[in-house]
């Protein structure tokens, strides 16, 4: 394993300036992120917690990912008004749509805060006391942080709790949609596309911040004002070429780059293998029932994308681990390790055991690691029905446990708020079929031993009569419209719960999980955590001469790298890093769920209307689409700016290819490649496909 400059996910206050320098970088560090003046810091926010998003305007117009905004305009669209397939556009702030509970957060400042987090701290002192001191260590540094009361604090662990950084944040929660082409625009090539290349997608989306008089974060309120932000990013249209700097800036996920060879031969062997097998089966059904009725597709729409976005991806990083010949070069590094640790009695003596113990844990963890997926999987995340099994079955638990009748009520009402939400988009139909054939998976994949102890009986007729489906009339829920009645008594509700087919069987299947997986799993996990904490420590101290990047933890970061080719595992020759519109009608399919082109699309192109977006003489003209690059992003870069040498937005980050998922393990610069849609697409679709060059009036084109 190597730790890669050009690349990496780097804490903006930390760059390495020389660097990007030297890759082509024109503007300073200072420029990126200065706590104490306006910077392209500014200008990102975190977007809904999970995405990353820009203001590209003086007025708080935000740009994202289309998929990131999937749930809002999903939540918009009706057969009657299909925004998804249609596409949206407010010509004025008062067609701007509000979105409840969406939120916008900005990073104000950084600051390492280590020692006073691990003041106190002693290597002898038992995991459980280290973590309540390092807890109250934070707590008390948090109260007595600087801020304005309108922003808020928060620290996460680094270096796999080797280092603690302290955030001061501002979250916006007035977030409204403007804009969104039309998913055969911003969702082209769907899942077949999806974690590939070459891509000729318009993933992006249109929202403004909005904000009290004061231009402070505000609750929704019809009077708020566009946001004014302390800095938005100038688009430019210039283009990118062959080696290109770029950077991109924002939120990515979870990564775990510094695993021993031990854990990645686990997820190869495994860990991916159950988990891509159980969604296969999930995915084939929907897919079918979505494929033949549009009211099903827009119900289930966003619930497939997730599903199969990290199927996919799971698929891909496997593909690359392999390619990569990531296990033998992890092996070799820690060859390496051992022979440094070998030269010094005092290394050898607190790091000599660390790759064995690694090894017998994650041998002790496999079935305990299998069994975990498969509930995980199976029972929580691909049934809806079985889910709320789960939750009602926790219900049964609070209403028997508790004489203080008040604890009941309150979970109670916490959980029908959360069923008004899932059976807005439920199909007891469609969900019975995914839930039986994952049960079945279920009751043949997960190791005996780890069942219940009598047979788990879930069929046709459990659905049935379920009060969950809704099947039958009385008494039962199956819809938004009957949930807060059947809550409404709730001894009764208890009553029907306990005596309910699918309820009872689930109960078993978690009592089975929880008594005979879940603490041991916890118990090798926590083991494995320990141990994970310890080996970084060591990586740092025996190669001093290396560069770490801290792993992804959903907090603020850089990337940077070159515009560059691909050669994926089944192709002699080499993509190019740029794709044109043209090319899109070699995989156009009239009516197809994921290769239809809107007629208006068609039109534009064949007469190359691309107005000042376009490259090349009129018959030759060619309109960029996509393009790629070196940077290393991950789950939450979704909706990140890409930026030139300048600090110029000129693409917007969606994706990553196939096998370069794997750069979440191993991150690979030969291998490795961020996908992001072209500034020139984006503004094109806008002006020319949309006519809502309006919106293009309100930003900084640099031409």
């Amino acid at each position: 394993m190597q730790a890669q400059e050009a690349g990496g996910m780097w804490i903006p206050t930390e760059l390495n300036e020389p660097e990007m320098k030297k890759m082509g970088m024109e503007i300073s560090a200072k420029d990126i992120f200065d706590p104490n003046a306006a910077s392209i810091k500014d200008a990102i926010a975190h977007f809904g917690g999970g995405c990353t998003s820009e203001v590209i305007s003086p007025n708080g117009l935000l740009l994202t990912n289309h998929h990131c905004g999937y749930g809002q305009i999903q939540s918009h669209s009706s057969v009657e008004n299909d925004y998804l397939k249609d596409g949206f556009w407010a010509k004025n702030y008062d067609e701007e749509l509000p979105n409840k509970g969406l939120t916008a957060t900005f990073i104000v400042d950084i600051q390492e805060i280590t020692d006073k987090a691990l003041q106190g701290i002693s290597d002898d002192l038992d995991e459980e006391k280290r973590q309540e001191f390092i807890k109250a260590n934070i707590e008390l540094i948090e109260k007595n942080i600087v801020k304005e009361a309108y922003q808020d604090v928060f620290t996460r662990a680094f270096y796999k709790g080797n280092k603690y950084y302290l955030f001061i944040t501002e979250t916006y929660k007035d977030v409204r949609l403007v804009g969104a082409p039309p998913s055969s625009i911003g969702k082209f090539g769907a899942d077949t596309d999806n974690w590939s290349w070459p891509r000729h997608v318009g993933d992006f989306a249109l929202f403004r911040i909005y904000a009290d008089k004061d231009n402070k974060p505000a609750e929704y309120a019809e009077d708020n004002i566009p946001y004014t932000p302390k800095h938005f990013l100038p688009i430019s249209i210039k283009g990118v070429a062959q080696d290109d700097f770029t950077f991109v800036f924002g939120f990515p996920g979870t990564t775990d780059e510094y695993l021993p060879a031990s854990a990645l031969d686990q997820i190869l062997k495994v860990t991916n293998p159950a988990r891509i097998g159980i969604r296969d089966v999930a995915l084939k059904i929907l897919d079918s029932k979505m494929r033949k009725d549009d009211e099903t597709r827009i119900k289930y729409a966003s619930k497939y994308a997730g599903i199969s976005n990290y199927h996919k991806k799971w698929s891909g990083e496997s593909l690359g681990l392999k390619k990569s010949n990531a296990v033998e070069k992890r092996k070799q590094y820690e060859e390496e390790f051992l022979s440094r640790i070998a030269k010094d009695e005092n290394l050898k003596e607190k790091y000599g055991k660390i790759l064995t113990e690694f090894d017998e844990l994650y041998k002790a963890n496999e079935e305990f690691q299998l069994a975990e997926i498969y509930f995980d999987e199976a029972i929580y995340r691909n049934s809806e029905t079985f889910r709320v099994a789960l939750l009602l079955n926790n219900l049964i638990d609070v209403y028997d446990d508790n004489k203080d009748k008040s604890e009941v009520e309150n979970y109670k009402n916490r959980l029908v708020n959360y069923l008004k939400g899932l059976y807005k988009n439920y199909d007891a139909d469609l969900d019975e079929e995914v839930s039986l054939a994952l049960i079945d998976l279920y009751k043949s994949d997960v190791p005996k031993e780890f069942l219940p102890n009598e047979e788990i009986k879930i069929s046709a007729e459990s659905f049935k009569n379920s009060f969950i489906t809704g099947k039958k009339e009385s008494d039962k829920i199956g819809s938004i419209e009957k949930v807060e009645k059947a809550f409404e008594n709730t001894d009764f509700l208890i009553e029907t719960l306990k005596s309910d087919p699918i309820i009872q069987e689930i109960g078993k299947i978690r009592d089975a999980y929880e008594e005979k997986v879940s603490p041991k799993y916890l118990e090798i996990q926590n083991q494995l955590s320990q141990l994970q904490r310890t080996y970084m420590k060591a990586q740092l101290e025996v190669f001093p001469e290396k560069k770490f990047f801290p792993d992804a933890n959903s907090t603020l970061r850089v990337t940077y790298g070159k515009v560059d080719g691909y050669q994926p595992e089944d192709r002699e020759e080499r993509y190019e890093p740029i794709t044109y519109l043209d090319e899109t009608l070699d995989k156009y399919i009239p009516g197809d769920y994921e290769f239809d082109m809107p007629e208006k699309l068609l039109k534009l192109e064949k007469k190359k209307k691309y107005g000042k977006y376009g490259v090349g003489k009129r018959k030759n003209a060619k309109l960029p689409v996509n393009f790629i690059a070196t940077n290393h992003t991950t789950g939450g870069n979704s909706g990140s700016p890409a930026l030139d040498k300048d600090g110029n937005l000129v693409g917007l980050n969606f994706d990553r290819v196939w096998e370069g998922t794997m750069s979440d393990l191993n991150y690979d610069p030969e291998i490795c490649r961020n996908i992001m849609v072209d500034a020139r697409y984006i503004l094109f679709v806008i002006d020319k496909y949309a006519d809502a060059s309006y919106l293009l009036d309100e930003m900084e084109i640099i031409e």
